[in-house]
Protein backbone atom coordinates (compact mmCIF):
# COMPACT_ATOMS: atom_id res chain seq x y z
CA UNK A 1 0.00 0.00 0.00
CA UNK A 2 1.27 3.66 -1.09
CA UNK A 3 1.96 6.36 1.78
CA UNK A 4 -0.51 8.12 0.11
CA UNK A 5 -3.42 5.37 0.06
CA UNK A 6 -2.24 4.96 3.91
CA UNK A 7 -2.93 8.72 5.10
CA UNK A 8 -6.19 8.25 3.37
CA UNK A 9 -7.68 5.40 5.29
CA UNK A 10 -5.81 6.37 8.73
CA UNK A 11 -8.61 8.35 10.12
CA UNK A 12 -11.42 6.23 9.08
CA UNK A 13 -9.17 3.63 10.59
CA UNK A 14 -8.48 5.33 14.02
CA UNK A 15 -12.47 6.38 13.56
CA UNK A 16 -13.55 2.27 13.65
CA UNK A 17 -10.88 1.91 16.56
CA UNK A 18 -12.05 5.16 18.71
CA UNK A 19 -15.88 3.80 18.32
CA UNK A 20 -14.98 0.03 19.36
CA UNK A 21 -13.49 2.09 22.38
CA UNK A 22 -15.76 4.29 23.02
CA UNK A 23 -18.51 0.94 22.72
CA UNK A 24 -16.46 -1.23 25.37
CA UNK A 25 -16.44 2.00 28.08
CA UNK A 26 -20.06 2.92 27.98
CA UNK A 27 -20.90 -0.68 28.19
CA UNK A 28 -18.32 -1.48 31.05
CA UNK A 29 -19.29 2.28 32.68
CA UNK A 30 -23.67 0.61 32.04
CA UNK A 31 -22.43 -2.55 33.19
CA UNK A 32 -25.04 -3.69 36.24
CA UNK A 33 -27.07 -0.49 35.97
CA UNK A 34 -31.14 -0.87 36.06
CA UNK A 35 -33.82 1.20 35.71
CA UNK A 36 -33.97 5.16 36.72
CA UNK A 37 -36.14 8.20 37.61
CA UNK A 38 -38.55 8.82 34.38
CA UNK A 39 -37.84 5.35 33.27
CA UNK A 40 -40.08 3.73 35.64
CA UNK A 41 -42.80 6.15 34.53
CA UNK A 42 -42.56 4.60 31.33
CA UNK A 43 -42.73 0.90 32.55
CA UNK A 44 -45.20 1.62 35.22
CA UNK A 45 -47.94 3.87 33.83
CA UNK A 46 -48.10 3.16 30.40
CA UNK A 47 -49.07 -0.13 29.87
CA UNK A 48 -51.08 -1.42 27.48
CA UNK A 49 -51.16 -0.14 23.59
CA UNK A 50 -54.53 2.76 23.23
CA UNK A 51 -53.48 5.64 21.95
CA UNK A 52 -53.02 7.98 25.23
CA UNK A 53 -50.06 5.53 25.99
CA UNK A 54 -47.93 6.36 23.05
CA UNK A 55 -49.34 9.86 22.37
CA UNK A 56 -49.93 11.40 26.45
CA UNK A 57 -46.88 13.70 26.54
CA UNK A 58 -43.92 13.39 29.15
CA UNK A 59 -42.90 16.65 30.84
CA UNK A 60 -43.89 18.32 28.27
CA UNK A 61 -42.31 16.12 25.61
CA UNK A 62 -43.58 14.03 22.49
CA UNK A 63 -42.15 10.70 23.56
CA UNK A 64 -44.08 8.17 20.74
CA UNK A 65 -40.56 6.74 19.48
CA UNK A 66 -39.07 6.37 23.43
CA UNK A 67 -41.93 4.79 24.55
CA UNK A 68 -43.17 2.55 21.32
CA UNK A 69 -39.02 1.20 22.08
CA UNK A 70 -39.17 1.06 25.78
CA UNK A 71 -42.46 -1.29 25.19
CA UNK A 72 -40.60 -3.42 22.71
CA UNK A 73 -37.47 -3.80 24.29
CA UNK A 74 -39.58 -5.00 27.49
CA UNK A 75 -42.05 -7.27 25.82
CA UNK A 76 -39.41 -8.79 23.82
CA UNK A 77 -36.44 -9.60 26.56
CA UNK A 78 -38.20 -8.42 29.58
CA UNK A 79 -37.58 -6.17 33.12
CA UNK A 80 -35.11 -8.26 35.04
CA UNK A 81 -32.19 -6.31 33.43
CA UNK A 82 -31.59 -2.79 31.84
CA UNK A 83 -28.94 -4.06 29.73
CA UNK A 84 -31.22 -3.80 26.38
CA UNK A 85 -31.96 -0.22 26.41
CA UNK A 86 -28.27 -0.01 27.84
CA UNK A 87 -27.44 -1.62 24.16
CA UNK A 88 -30.01 0.63 22.02
CA UNK A 89 -28.82 3.98 23.88
CA UNK A 90 -25.37 3.21 23.21
CA UNK A 91 -26.03 2.13 19.04
CA UNK A 92 -27.71 5.49 19.21
CA UNK A 93 -25.04 7.58 20.54
CA UNK A 94 -22.59 6.21 18.11
CA UNK A 95 -24.15 6.92 15.01
CA UNK A 96 -24.60 10.29 16.12
CA UNK A 97 -20.87 10.18 16.72
CA UNK A 98 -20.45 9.33 13.17
CA UNK A 99 -23.10 12.05 11.54
CA UNK A 100 -21.02 14.38 13.53
CA UNK A 101 -17.84 12.94 11.91
CA UNK A 102 -19.65 13.39 8.59
CA UNK A 103 -20.69 16.70 9.26
CA UNK A 104 -17.43 17.96 10.58
CA UNK A 105 -15.47 15.96 7.54
CA UNK A 106 -17.30 17.95 4.25
CA UNK A 107 -16.42 21.17 5.63
CA UNK A 108 -12.50 20.43 7.10
CA UNK A 109 -11.04 16.64 6.60
CA UNK A 110 -11.33 14.02 7.96
CA UNK A 111 -8.57 14.41 10.66
CA UNK A 112 -10.90 17.16 11.98
CA UNK A 113 -13.58 15.61 11.81
CA UNK A 114 -12.00 12.79 13.90
CA UNK A 115 -11.09 14.79 17.09
CA UNK A 116 -14.92 15.98 17.24
CA UNK A 117 -16.20 12.67 17.28
CA UNK A 118 -14.06 11.83 20.12
CA UNK A 119 -15.18 15.01 21.47
CA UNK A 120 -18.68 13.83 21.60
CA UNK A 121 -18.35 9.99 22.41
CA UNK A 122 -16.64 11.07 26.00
CA UNK A 123 -18.24 14.26 26.98
CA UNK A 124 -18.34 13.61 30.64
CA UNK A 125 -20.01 16.20 31.50
CA UNK A 126 -23.27 15.21 29.48
CA UNK A 127 -22.87 11.70 31.35
CA UNK A 128 -26.23 11.88 31.82
CA UNK A 129 -27.13 11.35 28.48
CA UNK A 130 -24.67 8.77 28.05
CA UNK A 131 -25.30 6.72 30.72
CA UNK A 132 -29.35 7.18 31.10
CA UNK A 133 -31.26 5.14 28.25
CA UNK A 134 -34.08 7.26 29.06
CA UNK A 135 -32.35 10.12 27.26
CA UNK A 136 -32.90 7.88 24.21
CA UNK A 137 -35.66 10.69 23.81
CA UNK A 138 -32.83 13.66 22.91
CA UNK A 139 -29.99 11.47 21.85
CA UNK A 140 -33.25 10.16 18.60
CA UNK A 141 -34.33 13.49 18.10
CA UNK A 142 -30.87 14.62 17.70
CA UNK A 143 -29.28 11.24 15.55
CA UNK A 144 -32.08 11.63 12.78
CA UNK A 145 -32.15 15.76 12.78
CA UNK A 146 -28.35 15.86 12.15
CA UNK A 147 -29.31 13.07 9.22
CA UNK A 148 -32.13 15.78 8.09
CA UNK A 149 -29.43 17.93 8.05
CA UNK A 150 -26.98 16.00 5.61
CA UNK A 151 -29.92 14.72 3.74
CA UNK A 152 -31.10 18.65 3.07
CA UNK A 153 -27.60 18.78 1.66
CA UNK A 154 -28.09 16.63 -1.57
CA UNK A 155 -30.04 19.16 -2.83
CA UNK A 156 -31.72 16.28 -5.10
CA UNK A 157 -35.35 14.80 -4.44
CA UNK A 158 -34.06 11.35 -2.83
CA UNK A 159 -32.78 13.66 -0.34
CA UNK A 160 -35.55 15.61 0.41
CA UNK A 161 -37.54 12.71 1.07
CA UNK A 162 -35.38 11.19 3.47
CA UNK A 163 -34.86 14.92 5.29
CA UNK A 164 -38.80 14.50 5.57
CA UNK A 165 -39.22 11.38 6.94
CA UNK A 166 -36.23 12.17 9.12
CA UNK A 167 -37.16 15.25 10.41
CA UNK A 168 -41.13 13.51 11.47
CA UNK A 169 -38.70 10.58 13.21
CA UNK A 170 -37.18 13.45 15.33
CA UNK A 171 -39.97 15.10 16.35
CA UNK A 172 -41.47 11.93 17.38
CA UNK A 173 -38.57 11.28 19.84
CA UNK A 174 -39.25 14.27 21.56
CA UNK A 175 -39.92 18.08 20.98
CA UNK A 176 -36.31 18.83 20.29
CA UNK A 177 -36.39 17.53 17.02
CA UNK A 178 -38.88 20.96 16.70
CA UNK A 179 -35.31 22.82 16.75
CA UNK A 180 -34.21 20.98 13.32
CA UNK A 181 -37.32 22.05 12.02
CA UNK A 182 -36.17 25.58 12.52
CA UNK A 183 -33.54 24.67 10.80
CA UNK A 184 -34.50 23.22 7.99
CA UNK A 185 -36.99 25.65 6.98
CA UNK A 186 -33.42 27.93 7.03
CA UNK A 187 -32.11 26.00 4.55
CA UNK A 188 -34.58 25.62 2.20
CA UNK A 189 -35.35 29.45 2.46
CA UNK A 190 -31.58 29.75 1.91
CA UNK A 191 -31.51 28.29 -1.27
CA UNK A 192 -35.35 29.28 -2.43
CA UNK A 193 -33.47 31.38 -5.63
CA UNK A 194 -31.62 28.00 -6.58
CA UNK A 195 -33.94 25.62 -6.08
CA UNK A 196 -36.97 26.96 -5.20
CA UNK A 197 -39.87 26.73 -2.19
CA UNK A 198 -41.02 23.13 -3.78
CA UNK A 199 -39.01 21.64 -0.51
CA UNK A 200 -41.12 23.47 2.14
CA UNK A 201 -42.72 20.04 2.61
CA UNK A 202 -39.59 19.12 4.39
CA UNK A 203 -40.19 21.30 7.75
CA UNK A 204 -44.13 21.23 7.23
CA UNK A 205 -44.65 17.65 7.55
CA UNK A 206 -43.11 17.45 10.79
CA UNK A 207 -44.14 20.64 12.45
CA UNK A 208 -47.95 19.32 11.02
CA UNK A 209 -47.29 16.04 13.03
CA UNK A 210 -46.07 18.25 15.92
CA UNK A 211 -49.00 20.54 15.61
CA UNK A 212 -51.49 17.83 15.54
CA UNK A 213 -50.07 15.95 18.69
CA UNK A 214 -50.25 19.32 20.35
CA UNK A 215 -53.85 20.30 19.76
CA UNK A 216 -54.87 16.24 20.76
CA UNK A 217 -52.53 16.14 23.06
CA UNK A 218 -49.45 18.43 24.32
CA UNK A 219 -51.71 21.05 25.24
CA UNK A 220 -52.93 19.32 28.58
CA UNK A 221 -49.18 19.24 29.50
CA UNK A 222 -48.28 21.46 32.23
CA UNK A 223 -46.49 24.64 30.94
CA UNK A 224 -43.60 26.84 32.30
CA UNK A 225 -43.69 29.46 29.65
CA UNK A 226 -43.75 33.21 31.05
CA UNK A 227 -43.39 36.84 30.38
CA UNK A 228 -40.19 36.24 33.31
CA UNK A 229 -38.38 33.07 31.13
CA UNK A 230 -39.05 35.26 27.72
CA UNK A 231 -37.33 38.46 29.33
CA UNK A 232 -34.75 36.63 30.45
CA UNK A 233 -34.02 34.30 27.75
CA UNK A 234 -31.48 36.12 26.43
CA UNK A 235 -29.37 35.22 29.80
CA UNK A 236 -30.65 31.71 29.95
CA UNK A 237 -29.01 31.10 25.85
CA UNK A 238 -25.39 32.82 26.81
CA UNK A 239 -25.49 30.55 30.13
CA UNK A 240 -26.44 27.21 28.01
CA UNK A 241 -23.88 28.10 25.47
CA UNK A 242 -21.27 28.63 28.00
CA UNK A 243 -21.87 25.50 29.86
CA UNK A 244 -21.75 24.20 26.57
CA UNK A 245 -18.68 25.44 25.32
CA UNK A 246 -17.34 24.56 28.90
CA UNK A 247 -18.00 20.84 28.66
CA UNK A 248 -17.00 20.68 25.12
CA UNK A 249 -13.62 22.20 26.04
CA UNK A 250 -13.00 20.52 29.26
CA UNK A 251 -13.42 23.23 31.63
CA UNK A 252 -16.25 21.95 33.37
CA UNK A 253 -15.11 19.16 34.82
CA UNK A 254 -11.07 20.99 35.62
CA UNK A 255 -13.04 23.11 38.15
CA UNK A 256 -13.87 21.49 41.77
CA UNK A 257 -16.23 24.48 42.51
CA UNK A 258 -19.28 23.59 40.81
CA UNK A 259 -20.26 27.54 41.30
CA UNK A 260 -17.45 28.51 38.86
CA UNK A 261 -17.95 26.56 36.08
CA UNK A 262 -20.34 28.34 34.16
CA UNK A 263 -18.00 31.78 34.28
CA UNK A 264 -15.45 29.05 32.84
CA UNK A 265 -17.28 28.71 29.64
CA UNK A 266 -18.33 32.29 29.49
CA UNK A 267 -14.68 33.19 29.26
CA UNK A 268 -14.32 30.82 26.31
CA UNK A 269 -17.16 31.71 24.71
CA UNK A 270 -16.43 35.39 24.80
CA UNK A 271 -12.80 34.40 23.18
CA UNK A 272 -14.40 32.17 20.70
CA UNK A 273 -17.31 35.39 19.96
CA UNK A 274 -14.11 37.97 19.37
CA UNK A 275 -12.15 35.36 17.12
CA UNK A 276 -15.21 34.68 15.45
CA UNK A 277 -15.59 38.73 14.96
CA UNK A 278 -12.30 39.00 13.86
CA UNK A 279 -13.00 35.97 10.99
CA UNK A 280 -15.93 38.37 9.83
CA UNK A 281 -13.91 41.37 9.56
CA UNK A 282 -11.27 39.39 7.36
CA UNK A 283 -13.64 37.23 5.61
CA UNK A 284 -16.78 38.64 5.81
CA UNK A 285 -18.74 35.98 3.96
CA UNK A 286 -20.71 33.24 6.35
CA UNK A 287 -21.27 29.58 4.67
CA UNK A 288 -24.31 29.04 4.00
CA UNK A 289 -24.29 25.85 6.07
CA UNK A 290 -23.73 27.55 8.91
CA UNK A 291 -27.14 29.21 8.95
CA UNK A 292 -28.83 26.22 9.41
CA UNK A 293 -26.71 24.80 12.47
CA UNK A 294 -27.35 28.61 13.98
CA UNK A 295 -31.41 28.24 13.40
CA UNK A 296 -31.34 24.87 15.22
CA UNK A 297 -29.35 26.07 18.33
CA UNK A 298 -31.33 29.58 18.46
CA UNK A 299 -34.33 27.23 18.69
CA UNK A 300 -33.01 24.85 20.87
CA UNK A 301 -32.14 27.33 23.78
CA UNK A 302 -34.36 30.54 23.51
CA UNK A 303 -37.33 27.27 23.61
CA UNK A 304 -35.41 25.58 26.64
CA UNK A 305 -35.51 29.55 28.05
CA UNK A 306 -39.55 30.16 27.66
CA UNK A 307 -39.79 26.77 29.31
CA UNK A 308 -37.17 26.91 32.14
CA UNK A 309 -38.54 25.42 35.15
CA UNK A 310 -36.09 23.66 38.79
CA UNK A 311 -34.57 21.39 37.31
CA UNK A 312 -34.35 22.67 33.27
CA UNK A 313 -31.76 25.12 33.99
CA UNK A 314 -29.00 26.49 31.31
CA UNK A 315 -26.57 24.01 32.82
CA UNK A 316 -28.29 20.86 32.93
CA UNK A 317 -26.38 18.13 32.23
CA UNK A 318 -28.72 16.48 29.92
CA UNK A 319 -28.55 19.68 27.73
CA UNK A 320 -24.94 19.99 27.25
CA UNK A 321 -24.83 16.83 24.62
CA UNK A 322 -27.09 18.25 21.78
CA UNK A 323 -25.36 22.15 23.01
CA UNK A 324 -21.89 20.92 22.55
CA UNK A 325 -22.66 19.23 19.35
CA UNK A 326 -23.72 22.02 18.12
CA UNK A 327 -21.03 24.12 18.70
CA UNK A 328 -18.88 21.81 17.08
CA UNK A 329 -21.05 21.99 14.21
CA UNK A 330 -21.33 25.54 13.50
CA UNK A 331 -17.40 25.58 14.29
CA UNK A 332 -17.00 23.43 11.33
CA UNK A 333 -18.92 25.88 9.34
CA UNK A 334 -17.43 28.88 9.75
CA UNK A 335 -14.09 27.42 9.19
CA UNK A 336 -15.20 25.43 6.32
CA UNK A 337 -12.14 24.94 3.82
CA UNK A 338 -9.91 25.75 6.42
CA UNK A 339 -6.82 22.67 6.22
CA UNK A 340 -4.64 22.38 9.22
CA UNK A 341 -0.79 21.41 8.86
CA UNK A 342 0.78 18.40 10.62
CA UNK A 343 2.00 19.93 13.78
CA UNK A 344 -1.28 21.94 13.96
CA UNK A 345 -3.09 18.98 13.48
CA UNK A 346 -0.91 16.99 16.38
CA UNK A 347 -1.38 20.20 18.58
CA UNK A 348 -5.21 19.80 18.37
CA UNK A 349 -4.45 16.04 19.23
CA UNK A 350 -2.91 16.57 21.91
CA UNK A 351 -5.51 19.03 23.16
CA UNK A 352 -8.35 16.91 22.77
CA UNK A 353 -6.57 13.75 24.06
CA UNK A 354 -6.61 16.16 27.44
CA UNK A 355 -9.79 17.69 26.86
CA UNK A 356 -10.95 13.36 27.00
CA UNK A 357 -9.39 12.48 29.74
CA UNK A 358 -10.79 15.36 32.16
CA UNK A 359 -13.93 14.78 30.70
CA UNK A 360 -13.55 10.86 31.14
CA UNK A 361 -13.49 11.17 35.05
CA UNK A 362 -16.49 13.26 34.99
CA UNK A 363 -18.11 10.48 33.04
CA UNK A 364 -16.97 8.06 36.18
CA UNK A 365 -18.34 10.45 38.59
CA UNK A 366 -21.79 10.13 36.79
CA UNK A 367 -21.24 6.50 36.81
CA UNK A 368 -20.41 6.09 41.01
CA UNK A 369 -23.79 8.43 41.12
CA UNK A 370 -26.17 5.92 39.25
CA UNK A 371 -24.73 2.98 40.82
CA UNK A 372 -25.45 3.98 44.15
CA UNK A 373 -29.01 4.76 42.95
CA UNK A 374 -28.92 0.98 41.17
CA UNK A 375 -28.29 0.28 45.12
CA UNK A 376 -31.03 1.51 45.90
CA UNK A 377 -33.28 0.74 43.70
CA UNK A 378 -32.65 -2.90 43.35
CA UNK A 379 -32.32 -2.78 47.38
CA UNK A 380 -35.93 -0.92 47.73
CA UNK A 381 -37.47 -3.33 45.58
CA UNK A 382 -36.74 -6.18 46.71
CA UNK A 383 -38.04 -4.99 50.04
CA UNK A 384 -41.24 -4.25 48.70
CA UNK A 385 -41.63 -7.86 47.07
CA UNK A 386 -40.93 -9.67 50.54
CA UNK A 387 -43.51 -7.31 51.92
CA UNK A 388 -46.16 -8.35 49.07
CA UNK A 389 -48.35 -10.05 51.25
CA UNK A 390 -49.61 -7.38 53.32
CA UNK A 391 -48.21 -3.93 51.51
CA UNK A 392 -50.94 -1.77 50.70
CA UNK A 393 -51.76 -1.00 47.04
CA UNK A 394 -51.36 2.52 47.42
CA UNK A 395 -47.59 2.37 48.96
CA UNK A 396 -45.41 4.53 47.49
CA UNK A 397 -41.84 4.94 47.43
CA UNK A 398 -41.18 7.99 48.51
CA UNK A 399 -37.80 9.83 49.10
CA UNK A 400 -38.22 9.51 52.95
CA UNK A 401 -38.79 5.91 52.57
CA UNK A 402 -36.68 4.87 49.56
CA UNK A 403 -33.75 7.29 50.53
CA UNK A 404 -33.66 8.21 46.68
CA UNK A 405 -35.71 10.79 44.59
CA UNK A 406 -35.82 8.96 41.79
CA UNK A 407 -38.42 6.13 42.76
CA UNK A 408 -41.36 8.67 43.58
CA UNK A 409 -43.03 7.13 39.96
CA UNK A 410 -43.07 3.07 41.97
CA UNK A 411 -46.03 2.07 43.41
CA UNK A 412 -47.43 -1.05 44.62
CA UNK A 413 -50.69 -1.02 42.54
CA UNK A 414 -48.62 -0.41 39.68
CA UNK A 415 -45.44 -2.74 40.30
CA UNK A 416 -46.38 -5.73 41.03
CA UNK A 417 -48.39 -6.70 37.88
CA UNK A 418 -45.90 -5.27 35.61
CA UNK A 419 -42.79 -7.26 37.58
CA UNK A 420 -45.56 -10.58 36.97
CA UNK A 421 -46.26 -10.51 33.40
CA UNK A 422 -42.21 -9.11 32.57
CA UNK A 423 -40.21 -9.93 35.87
CA UNK A 424 -38.02 -8.06 38.67
CA UNK A 425 -35.07 -5.95 38.86
CA UNK A 426 -35.15 -6.37 42.45
CA UNK A 427 -32.29 -7.76 44.35
CA UNK A 428 -33.12 -11.57 45.60
CA UNK A 429 -33.15 -11.93 49.43
CA UNK A 430 -29.34 -13.34 49.19
CA UNK A 431 -28.08 -10.86 46.99
CA UNK A 432 -30.02 -8.11 49.40
CA UNK A 433 -27.94 -9.21 52.65
CA UNK A 434 -24.93 -9.43 50.18
CA UNK A 435 -25.46 -5.97 49.37
CA UNK A 436 -23.31 -2.40 50.68
CA UNK A 437 -24.92 -1.44 53.90
CA UNK A 438 -26.83 1.62 52.45
CA UNK A 439 -29.02 -0.48 49.97
CA UNK A 440 -29.54 -3.22 52.97
CA UNK A 441 -30.20 0.26 55.43
CA UNK A 442 -32.58 1.46 53.45
CA UNK A 443 -34.67 -1.94 52.23
CA UNK A 444 -35.02 -2.11 56.21
CA UNK A 445 -36.78 1.04 56.19
CA UNK A 446 -39.12 0.46 53.37
CA UNK A 447 -39.96 -3.10 55.06
CA UNK A 448 -41.04 -1.50 58.18
CA UNK A 449 -43.40 1.28 56.26
CA UNK A 450 -44.60 -1.43 53.29
CA UNK A 451 -45.49 -4.47 55.97
CA UNK A 452 -46.54 -2.21 57.91
CA UNK A 453 -44.88 -2.41 61.24
CA UNK A 454 -47.24 -0.57 64.17
CA UNK A 455 -45.97 0.18 67.49
CA UNK A 456 -48.62 1.54 70.31
CA UNK A 457 -47.49 2.90 73.86
CA UNK A 458 -49.91 2.75 76.87
CA UNK A 459 -49.51 1.80 80.47
CA UNK A 460 -48.15 -1.28 81.79
CA UNK A 461 -50.33 -4.03 82.00
CA UNK A 462 -51.20 -5.59 84.92
CA UNK A 463 -50.82 -8.07 85.85
CA UNK A 464 -47.20 -7.89 84.66
CA UNK A 465 -46.39 -11.21 82.23
CA UNK A 466 -44.75 -14.12 83.55
CA UNK A 467 -41.07 -13.39 83.24
CA UNK A 468 -40.41 -17.14 82.31
CA UNK A 469 -41.60 -15.50 78.87
CA UNK A 470 -39.59 -12.70 78.71
CA UNK A 471 -36.48 -11.69 77.87
CA UNK A 472 -34.09 -8.40 79.59
CA UNK A 473 -32.37 -5.64 78.06
CA UNK A 474 -29.97 -4.32 80.28
CA UNK A 475 -29.95 -0.65 80.39
CA UNK A 476 -27.91 1.27 77.82
CA UNK A 477 -29.15 0.00 75.14
CA UNK A 478 -25.80 -2.07 74.34
CA UNK A 479 -27.35 -5.31 73.28
CA UNK A 480 -29.68 -6.30 70.24
CA UNK A 481 -32.65 -9.29 70.90
CA UNK A 482 -34.24 -11.08 68.30
CA UNK A 483 -37.43 -11.00 67.68
CA UNK A 484 -40.07 -12.80 64.95
CA UNK A 485 -43.25 -11.56 63.40
CA UNK A 486 -46.33 -10.97 65.97
CA UNK A 487 -47.08 -8.95 68.88
CA UNK A 488 -44.22 -8.03 71.18
CA UNK A 489 -44.43 -6.06 74.37
CA UNK A 490 -41.06 -3.74 75.32
CA UNK A 491 -41.77 -3.09 79.01
CA UNK A 492 -39.88 -0.27 80.48
CA UNK A 493 -39.47 0.46 84.00
CA UNK A 494 -39.30 3.57 85.69
CA UNK A 495 -36.96 6.25 84.28
CA UNK A 496 -36.62 8.59 81.59
CA UNK A 497 -37.61 8.10 77.56
CA UNK A 498 -36.62 5.30 75.77
CA UNK A 499 -36.22 5.03 71.96
CA UNK A 500 -36.67 1.57 70.46
CA UNK A 501 -35.17 1.03 66.84
CA UNK A 502 -35.44 -2.36 64.29
CA UNK A 503 -32.43 -3.80 61.61
CA UNK A 504 -33.30 -6.61 59.24
CA UNK A 505 -30.78 -6.53 56.80
CA UNK A 506 -28.80 -4.23 57.82
CA UNK A 507 -25.54 -4.95 60.33
CA UNK A 508 -23.74 -1.57 61.00
CA UNK A 509 -26.70 0.45 62.58
CA UNK A 510 -30.29 0.44 63.25
CA UNK A 511 -31.95 2.41 60.54
CA UNK A 512 -35.54 1.84 61.41
CA UNK A 513 -36.86 4.36 64.20
CA UNK A 514 -40.14 2.33 65.71
CA UNK A 515 -40.54 4.85 68.77
CA UNK A 516 -39.68 7.30 72.00
CA UNK A 517 -41.90 6.17 75.18
CA UNK A 518 -42.08 7.64 78.95
CA UNK A 519 -40.58 5.33 81.46
CA UNK A 520 -43.15 2.72 83.30
CA UNK A 521 -44.87 2.76 79.63
CA UNK A 522 -45.29 -1.02 77.36
CA UNK A 523 -44.95 -0.33 73.58
CA UNK A 524 -46.58 -3.08 71.33
CA UNK A 525 -44.68 -3.93 68.40
CA UNK A 526 -46.45 -5.26 65.89
CA UNK A 527 -44.61 -7.29 62.82
CA UNK A 528 -46.50 -8.53 59.99
CA UNK A 529 -45.41 -11.90 58.70
CA UNK A 530 -43.76 -11.47 54.98
CA UNK A 531 -41.78 -13.51 52.27
CA UNK A 532 -38.57 -14.12 54.45
CA UNK A 533 -37.39 -16.17 57.04
CA UNK A 534 -34.90 -13.50 58.10
CA UNK A 535 -35.24 -12.15 61.97
CA UNK A 536 -35.49 -8.51 62.86
CA UNK A 537 -33.40 -7.36 65.50
CA UNK A 538 -34.39 -4.62 68.57
CA UNK A 539 -32.53 -2.44 69.89
CA UNK A 540 -34.17 -0.41 73.34
CA UNK A 541 -32.05 2.52 74.04
CA UNK A 542 -33.12 3.34 77.99
CA UNK A 543 -31.24 4.35 80.52
CA UNK A 544 -33.10 1.42 82.74
CA UNK A 545 -33.50 -1.99 81.41
CA UNK A 546 -36.13 -3.44 79.18
CA UNK A 547 -38.03 -6.61 79.59
CA UNK A 548 -39.06 -7.41 76.21
CA UNK A 549 -41.96 -10.76 75.66
CA UNK A 550 -43.07 -12.27 72.80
Amino acid sequence: MDATRRDSIAPYLLLAAVLVLATVALLTLGDGLTFYQDTWAYLLDRTGFSADVFLSPHNEHIVVIPVALEKLLVEVFGMSSALPEYLALDAMLLVTAVLVFVYVKRRLGPWPALLATVLVLFLGPAWQVLLWPFEIALVGSTMTGLAMLLALEREDRRGDVAACVLLAISILFSSLGVAFAAGALIHVFGHRRRLGLRRLYVPAVGLGIYAAWYLGYGHDAESHLSAHNVIHSPIFVAEGLSASVGAVSGLTALSDNPAGRPYLGFALLVVLVGLLAWRLWRHPRIPASFWPTAATAAAFWFLAAFNRSPGREAQANRYMHFGAILILLMAADLLRGARLGVRALLVAAAVVLAITAVNFDELENGRDALKEQTLLTRSDLAAMEIASRTIAPDFVLSPEVSGSPSLIDVDAASYFPVVREHGSPAYTEQELADAPELGRAWADVVLAAALPIGTATGPLPQPLPDPGSCRTLPAGGGQALRIGPGKTEVLLGKGPEATLSLRRFAVGEFPVNLATAPGDSMVLVDIPADRSSRPWWLRVEASQAARVCS
